[in-house]
């Protein structure tokens, strides 16, 4: 193998270890926040019935959660419900916004 061959090895080898050190650092810099994903677009964890990602039924459904930026899940605000209070999202699945059975 020419020297120029074995220095793209070289150098695709660290890339693509610089790549999976990225991605593994971004994943660990994610948290499960409840209560903050639209219908159909939670990450997982949806309740009984339900099979995990993309699975909730109603907007920001206190029982389905979605991957946020770490830290932000409690200081995110979402819209009004039904009863005018405001939300937010909780780190542990809520007892809100659950469809109707």
């Amino acid at each position: 193998m020419s020297k120029m061959m074995k220095t793209v090895a070289v150098a695709g080898a660290v890339a693509a270890a610089l790549s999976a050190h990225a991605t593994t650092a971004s994943a660990a810099e994610k948290e499960k926040c409840f209560g903050v994903a639209l219908a159909g677009a939670n990450d997982c964890a949806a309740g009984p019935g339900t099979t995990c990602a993309g699975t909730s039924k109603v907007d920001y459904q206190g029982n389905a959660w979605s991957l946020v930026d770490e830290g932000t899940c409690l200081t995110m605000e979402l819209p009004a419900g039904m009863d005018d209070m405001a939300r937010m999202g909780s780190l542990e699945a809520l007892d809100r916004d659950l469809p109707k059975s």
